[in-house]
């Protein structure tokens, strides 16, 4: 069982209150919740990691809570994406990882979610900047709620960690008027409508 050392946790939270135009009714908000992890593959090639996603899962139930929390409960939600960084001495098949315990613990705590987890990976060092992909969470064709929220960590993560980060929205983009699907519209069967 690797060990997945959690060294902190960081919290993002923007509230966008105008955009140009009219004043809109209420603020879109995002919120992100960052961990920085021990990577135990770092610097080392390992055949199988899949079993290593069971050890994260906490980890996933954890910074939901954390971002259910901050948006006043499961009904404020309707965007949700992930996003992980390793450090140098890691591979882009360790923020794979990330997969199921990230997106599965939002989908399982938001109950009906049915759309995909929009997802980011990269490599990179100290102080580099992830875009966390946000869709709506129960249809992915849904154009006003695709978005990114940009996170880092100016210490993080270090060659040896791992960067975790799941995101989530309330509302759709200010004034979007892009078309499409339409959010009353959605009948969220398959996920992408």
């Amino acid at each position: 069982m690797p060990e997945f050392t959690l060294r902190k946790t960081l919290t993002f939270i923007e509230e966008i209150q105008h955009e140009n135009g009219p004043k809109p009714d209420r603020p879109r908000v995002r919120a992100a919740v960052l961990a920085l992890v021990k990577n135990p593959f770092a610097g080392t090639y390992q055949d199988d990691l899949q079993s290593a996603m069971d050890d994260l899962k906490p980890l996933g139930l954890m910074m939901t809570d954390k971002l259910i929390g901050i948006l006043g409960g499961i009904e404020n939600v309707d965007g949700y994406g992930k996003a992980a960084l390793a450090g140098e001495a890691g591979e882009l098949e360790h923020t794979a990882l990330w997969h199921v315990p990230g997106g599965y613990a939002m989908r399982e705590r938001l109950g009906e979610a049915k759309a995909i987890v929009p997802s980011a990976m990269k490599v990179g060092g100290p102080g580099t900047r992830i875009d966390v992909p946000l869709g709506h969470i129960n249809a992915a064709y849904v154009r006003s709620h695709f978005d990114a929220m940009e996170v880092g960590v100016p210490d993080g993560p270090r060659a040896d960690e791992l960067l975790f980060a799941l995101a989530m929205s309330k509302g759709p983009r200010i004034h979007n008027r892009m078309g499409g699907l339409a959010v009353d519209d959605v009948e969220g069967v398959d996920g992408l409508r």
